[in-house]
């Protein structure tokens, strides 16, 4: 037997006749006419192979087999229409499991430290933060969303900027005092500089310098390539040579005098943050209730430090 979308539908109609005593009110609950939910009736029978109501011009009973039938299948569809009216509620409640591919340095630095705020906000969210240096897929991996910097590269997503931060290149005052301090983006060729690994290519980030119109590419001198944020402002604080770094966060380590801004003039490359959603028409209340979150909180970073101010 063929168990679809038809033999539901039939299902359907044979317990609104029952529920309804006859023919013809099923018909006006289900929106039919009464020759359709005859024929749909039959037409469950001819798929069973059995006689499921005995029915005269005056008279309508379920079969034994009818009435067996009904007893098994109506717990069922019960449970389908209580699974259907949580799955709309879910469309306004703010509750469930909700997880997110997250960049490590993102979470690390601005996420952790404000968790609490959205987890008492949400007390029947169940949030699950996974930390990934790339998208991957979203729905096979079973994600809600993503937060990543930089241009989404993936197709079959939508994503939404929330943030863009400018990009600084820095050094230690160790390193200026024995190498010298670089007087133009293009004297970079003669120093020691830490590359990025671009996780989506696996080769250093491009160093490019902008000024309103003006762009200079560098081809920058690098002996060190890392994949963390964290190691390579350690290894720049240490010395090991300059590096290009997001001022979301670097506010701390610029007023301590650890790091010194080598170029405040050429401030216009920034590196944005995008929430990345994966391509569907309906996003549950939880997705957006984390996004609006997120806006939040982004929205009150200090503009001028690039660090997040605390909640009052």
């Amino acid at each position: 037997m063929l168990y679809d979308a038809r033999l539901l539908s039939g299902v359907t109609v044979l317990m609104a006749v029952v529920e309804a005593g006859t023919m013809t009110r099923a018909a006006q609950t289900l929106g039919l006419t009464q020759s359709g939910v005859g024929r749909a009736i039959q037409r469950l029978e001819a798929r069973m192979g059995v006689r499921l109501l005995d029915r005269t011009t005056r008279t309508l009973r379920l079969t034994d087999e009818g009435r067996r039938f009904c007893d098994r299948v109506g717990p069922h569809l019960d449970g389908i229409a209580h699974a259907a009216q949580e799955a709309a509620g879910s469309a306004h409640a703010v509750r469930g499991r909700l997880r997110v591919n997250v960049d490590p340095f993102f979470s690390r630095l601005v996420l952790a430290k404000e968790l609490g705020s959205f987890l008492a906000a949400y007390p029947e969210v169940r949030l699950e933060l996974v930390m990934r240096d790339h998208v991957g897929d979203l729905v096979a991996d079973g994600f809600d969303l993503a937060l990543r910097f930089g241009e989404p590269q993936v197709a079959g997503f939508t994503a939404r900027k929330l943030l863009e931060t400018r990009i600084l290149t820095v050094a230690s005052p160790a390193y200026l005092a024995a190498r010298g301090r670089p007087l133009h983006p293009t004297d970079l060729a003669q120093h020691d500089c830490i590359d990025y690994r671009d996780p989506l290519t696996g080769r250093a980030f491009d160093w490019e310098f902008r000024r309103g119109k003006e762009i200079v590419p560098v081809r920058q001198s690098a002996r060190l390539m890392v994949s963390d944020v964290a190691t390579m402002t350690d290894a720049c604080c240490e010395g090991v040579g300059i590096a290009q770094i997001m001022q979301l966060g670097s506010g701390a380590l610029l007023s301590q005098g650890r790091l010194v801004e080598l170029f405040p003039d050429w401030r216009d490359e920034t590196f944005p943050l995008y929430a990345i959603y994966p391509m569907r028409h309906h996003r549950s209340a939880r997705v957006a209730a984390f996004s609006q979150w997120c806006l939040k909180l982004l929205g009150s970073i200090d503009a001028a430090s690039g660090e997040p101010v605390p909640a009052a």
